[in-house]
């Protein structure tokens, strides 16, 4: 199914997740962590679920095609296969491509992709939207993009990245997954900017808890994203207390969706680092405002 028609059916926001693919050497126990993490995040019943291509520009494609493959057929939810232009060359894409039509996924995030330590891999698509542009030539596939509330970390200015957002859409790009970030109000004023553009795809805010001190302040250097004051005193309250630290940032994220919910959002898209127990507190503090 092409999760862009859950946009058009669904009568509430639409919630996913996302998560990793198992390392290429990972250990039995590791495989054994990750089908639990899968067994819990698929109970909570999310529309679709997002499976990365690896951080940092490492290499994960036998991974995400199969754990991709894996929870559609294993739980019957659909899936959406992160696929980065940085890190692939056109043979390779178009093969991957092939591979993912071959499993029934018919669902790609088109991606820029973080640079390889070692450098791009190819220039065959220096940005999205030429990726997105080939991915339609290949196949008839859906595609989503990504989209960044704050800017891109290389772009100028705002005005400039959304400017490029909207090649993105007008390339074939059906709906927008957002970069984390921790102030709603920014995330109300990019979308008010991206309409005002004529960007009308649905777009989906990227929500990542807070479960310790030193994951979030390297996100939010890789990212470019912004500490609002209220979010740095709570870092600094608890900073000595992990165990507080998770707890809080467990409510900053549960005010954060219930918020965004009240606002209409088209959709929350959870970054779980394949936390599945921060996961299920999130979702079930939230499910009552999200069926209301």
């Amino acid at each position: 199914m092409k999760i862009n028609q859950l946009f058009k059916e669904k009568t509430r926001p639409v919630i996913s997740f996302e998560v990793f693919p198992p390392r290429k050497n990972a250990t039995a126990a590791s495989l054994k962590r990750m089908g639990e993490t899968l067994d819990v995040l698929s109970g909570l019943h999310p529309d679709f679920v997002s499976v990365t291509f690896g951080a940092n520009g490492t290499i994960q494609q036998t991974g995400t095609l199969a754990t991709a493959s894996y929870i559609r057929k294993t739980y019957g939810i659909e899936t959406v296969a992160h696929l980065p232009a940085a890190q692939l060359a056109a043979p390779q894409i178009h093969q991957l491509l092939a591979d993912l039509k071959d499993h029934g996924i018919e669902n790609i995030l088109a991606l820029r992709g973080d640079i390889p330590a070692s450098g791009r891999v190819s220039n065959d698509f220096p940005h999205a939207c030429d990726l997105v542009r080939y991915i339609h030539e290949c196949g008839d596939f859906n595609v989503l993009g990504a989209c960044y509330p704050e800017g891109h970390p290389e772009s100028p200015d705002l005005p400039t990245d959304i400017h490029y957002l909207k090649d993105k859409v007008n390339a074939g790009t059906s709906q927008l997954i957002s970069q984390l970030f921790f102030d709603n109000q920014v995330f109300y004023d990019f979308v008010d900017q991206a309409r005002a553009a004529g960007i009308q795809v649905p777009i989906e805010a990227g929500i990542m808890p807070v479960i310790n001190q030193h994951q979030i302040e390297r996100m939010a250097t890789m990212s470019g994203v912004a500490l609002p004051e209220k979010f740095t005193t709570m870092m600094a309250h608890f900073q000595d207390n992990p165990a507080a630290m998770c707890e809080a940032g467990i409510a900053y994220a549960v005010d954060q969706i219930i918020d965004l919910l009240v606002h209409g959002v088209d959709g929350i898209h959870l970054y779980t680092m394949d936390n599945a127990d921060v996961a299920k507190r999130i979702f079930a503090a939230t499910e009552q405002v999200l069926h209301a």
